[in-house]
């Protein structure tokens, strides 16, 4: 099965910033005059993602992404409204300013097979992505360590392939790794006036979106939902 990718694979210019309520508020507004909802969007223009995070005892993943290392790997299985009819592996890489993505569709037995360590099975698979993400379980230990839910709101522009996503209401399970249980216990990981703004674009942003994105008290961090998720451990 040949791994799909969302991604330039040129790779991704990627910027993500908290704001507040109000801010997403007015440019949620602005943004709909000039941009498109996602047609995977639900009928509010919203849908949830659950995402399971792969680090291992040493925290290598968190640890790189806090050091600010220009070139490193996150692998997640992610989900879409807590059920399990799309299940899809997938590595975000960085490299340099750049990032690329790449992801393959896997099963929810296989997903429960890798959280119980059965992973002799992915050594000679079928699927690329399936035989790297082994040889980081085998060798670096690399193991399910965290799910997080949140709500995403996307708009997308063709010119530039702009995304402008707004993600609500994330949440953590802290280290209960079970991401097919609907009544998972989650906690809040964002303030509750806080929204994290995510712009993904190929080689160039366009003016008009540039110009609607700027915004005079964003604080300018790099806001990863793998690093808020671990805030409790």
């Amino acid at each position: 099965m040949p791994i799909h990718t969302s991604f330039n694979p040129m790779g991704r210019q990627e910027l993500k910033h908290a704001i507040s309520v109000a801010e997403y508020q007015v440019l949620r507004a602005k943004l709909t005059h000039f941009m498109r909802r996602d047609p995977n969007a639900g009928a509010d223009g919203k849908y949830m993602i659950r995402s399971t995070y792969f680090d291992n005892f040493d925290n290598k993943v968190l640890n790189e992404k806090k050091e600010g290392y220009l070139n490193r790997d996150k692998y997640r299985v992610r989900i879409y409204g807590k059920n399990d009819h799309i299940v899809n592996l997938e590595r975000k890489s960085k490299r340099n300013n750049l990032t690329y993505k790449s992801k393959c569709e896997i099963s929810k037995q296989e997903y429960e097979k890798m959280r119980k360590g059965e992973i002799a099975w992915m050594e000679e698979d079928a699927r690329p992505l399936i035989r790297d993400l082994y040889f980081e379980m085998h060798y670096r230990q690399l193991k399910p360590k965290s799910v997080v839910d949140y709500i995403r709101e996307p708009y997308i522009y063709s010119y530039g392939n702009v995304r402008v996503t707004f993600d609500l209401k994330v949440q953590t399970s802290m280290h209960n790794t079970n991401m097919f249980r609907t009544d998972l216990p989650m906690v809040d990981v964002l303030e509750p006036d806080t929204v994290i703004l995510e712009v993904k674009y190929d080689e160039y942003l366009p003016d008009v979106i540039k110009h609607l994105l700027q915004l005079s008290d964003t604080r300018q961090e790099a806001y990863s939902k793998y690093q808020l998720s671990r805030m409790y451990g």
